[in-house]
């Protein structure tokens, strides 16, 4: 379902853009608001959360597949973690349907999708790696790099139940807005992959806004 978001840019506490193959985290309080924009669009975003009082309970997406009964995300959908609480719910979303089932990039896909050379490219896992160790601060590990969600990526399901990566869904200023249900941590990927479609084989970067509760 898509849905428009009623936040004014200028109203926001906090604006960043996160260049093609870059990360980004951050924390996220209780009652906040994180928009993600794909600014020149069919660029894919591939995010994780955590809860920043247990980084161990993560976003789970056999859960949230589970609960809301339904492969793809959209507006009013519940993000819920490994203990099954709702670490933010989706409230705005001009796109209308996220991939919960592609997974991340990683050089040992980019090998047994496309080819032995594609090794050595960066992949969306290089980059969760990455963050990590410049935050180890967190406690977050690669043991806790779990199943993430793809915004703005095209993951269609064929008849047959196998997976196929087509054009991305969303043009240039579309968005996905979440409000925090508790304390998380948002780790974003800006994807930099260039062997499939989910960034017209050209990545483009991503903006990500934030409001207060207040404001919300």
């Amino acid at each position: 379902m898509k849905k428009s978001s009623t936040l004014r840019a200028d109203a926001a506490i906090f604006q960043q853009r996160i260049p093609a193959g870059d990360y980004w985290l951050h924390p996220l309080k209780r009652g906040q608001r994180l928009r993600i924009v794909d600014v020149e669009g069919n660029q894919a975003a591939d995010t994780l959360f955590y809860n920043a009082a247990d980084p161990f309970d993560r976003y789970s997406a056999v859960d949230t597949i589970r609960e809301q009964r339904n492969v793809y995300l959209s507006c009013g959908s519940k993000l819920l973690s490994t203990s099954g609480r709702v670490l933010a719910q989706i409230v705005a979303d001009t796109v209308g349907r996220h991939d919960t089932v592609g997974g991340a990039c990683a050089t040992e896909s980019n090998t047994v999708r496309y080819a032995l050379e594609k090794r050595t490219m960066h992949a969306c896992r290089d980059s969760y790696v990455l963050a990590l160790q410049e935050h180890d601060e967190l406690g977050i590990g690669k043991r806790d790099l779990s199943h993430n969600i793809n915004f703005f990526m095209n993951v269609p399901v064929t008849a047959d139940g196998g997976l196929t990566f087509a054009d991305g869904l969303s043009g240039a200023g579309e968005y996905v807005e979440l409000e925090a249900a508790m304390d998380i941590i948002v780790l974003i990927s800006n994807c930099p992959q260039l062997n499939n479609p989910c960034n017209a084989y050209n990545p483009t970067p991503l903006d990500v806004l934030i409001w207060d509760a207040d404001v919300a």
